[in-house]
């Protein structure tokens, strides 16, 4: 990875491919470059792929303030620009969705045609997740929020590549930036209600591709679905799966959409 210091915060890219469309891969928070390991080799055979880390999920793990979507979103655009791209799709996972509609939000879609978000709950939080988030914010009550969402996050499998980044790569990040996810995450369900009025919040609509596995909730699909004949922008499409890592657990079936996607919205 390399690295790029913007307003004092170090933020860990890498470049892959050079040519095709620019898509810019993002994670959740307490996560890094390395969930889109088995997916990049795929989408950088017809695209120029740049992944990039939140501030303080790198190689530097500290942090000089606070943030939340707002600043990763100007992080974003800021690399965007210090490495001249000017045109991309961002592709992001789980709550890293928040940002990437504020990273659509501040730009015209001559420069974000489309967005991507994978395994983003699209609707209103369920109070078990909430009470989740509060644990998890407790220092003395963390650990176990965080292990019944890794235990939710696994589905029931013991898929070896979902667990090695629960319990190696997730679990590498301490108690402060895990509190501050998901004070941030709860924050963000306080304002919008969902992810869903969110998008539809946007200035400009544009096209917003949702590919996910979980959850299995009832009429979880089915309210996505209402929701996008009202809002044809909106493309939902469910990856057979268990895991919350459609890019660990399925990463061609979600290469090949991730790429159809792109197609669409391209020149």
């Amino acid at each position: 990875m390399e690295t790029l210091v913007l307003d004092g915060n170090p933020i860990d890219y890498d470049v892959t491919g050079t040519t095709g469309p620019t898509l810019v891969l993002v994670s959740g928070w307490c996560q890094d470059h390395r969930l889109f390991d088995h997916v990049l080799p795929l989408l950088a055979e017809n695209h120029r792929v740049i992944r990039a880390d939140w501030r303080g999920h790198g190689a530097v793990r500290s942090v000089e303030a606070d943030f939340g979507p707002a600043e990763q979103a100007a992080d974003v655009i800021k690399l965007m620009d210090a490495l001249g791209v000017d045109r991309f799709v961002p592709v992001s996972t789980s709550h890293g969705g928040w940002a990437n509609m504020e990273i659509t939000d501040r730009l015209s879609p001559d420069r974000v045609p489309g967005s991507v978000v994978i395994d983003w709950i699209m609707v209103e939080a369920w109070p078990e997740f909430v009470q989740d988030l509060r644990d998890i914010q407790d220092p003395e009550l963390w650990l176990a929020g965080r292990q019944r969402l890794f235990d939710f996050w696994l589905g029931g499998t013991a898929h070896p590549a979902v667990a090695r980044h629960l319990d190696d790569e997730m679990a590498s990040f301490d108690f402060d930036m895990w509190a501050r996810s998901c004070r941030v995450i709860e924050n963000a369900y306080a304002t919008w209600g969902s992810p869903l009025r969110r998008m539809a919040a946007l200035k400009v609509r544009r096209p917003i591709a949702h590919l996910f596995s979980q959850p299995s909730l009832p009429d979880y699909e089915a309210v996505q679905r209402e929701f996008a004949s009202a809002n044809p922008w909106f493309r939902p499409h469910r990856i057979p799966g268990q895991t919350h890592f459609p890019t660990l657990e399925s990463p061609a079936v979600l290469a090949g959409l991730v790429e159809k996607f792109a197609a669409s919205v391209g020149r």
